[in-house]
């Protein structure tokens, strides 16, 4: 039986960036149901009535959201010209040091093809 498609709530702005391929790593605290994500898996990202279907490529943690922008590749996190400092406040801002202390998971993702409902993708 074939493994049913995980929602995920997300900002619209990260919405759009993961569907037009800009943002193909996302970023999430080590929460118990975020530990359970795997490669392979289908992560269906939402944000009102947009979505936007992936597929997880790879999942990689990290201690800090400092660690983890050390090691990845910060262009693939953010939207096209935020800098590090920039990636670390977004990150801060949306999780605070409680919840980074679960640790930091970096979900590496690839679009899945396109099914009804989804956002429109840049060709």
């Amino acid at each position: 039986m074939p493994e049913q498609d995980r929602v995920i709530q997300i900002r619209r702005p990260y919405l759009d960036l993961i569907a037009d391929g800009t943002k193909t790593i996302e970023v999430r605290v080590g929460y118990s149901s975020m530990r359970r994500i795997h490669p392979g898996q289908a992560l269906v990202f939402e944000s009102g009535g947009a979505r936007c279907r992936t597929q997880v490529v790879k999942v990689a943690e990290y201690p800090t959201f400092e660690a983890m922008l050390d090691a990845e590749d910060n262009e693939a996190i953010g939207s096209e010209g935020m800098d590090r400092a920039e990636l670390l406040a977004a990150c801060s801002e949306i999780y605070p040091p409680e919840k980074e202390a679960l640790g930091v998971l970096a979900i590496h993702l690839q679009l899945a093809p396109a099914t009804e409902g989804d956002v429109a993708r840049r060709q």
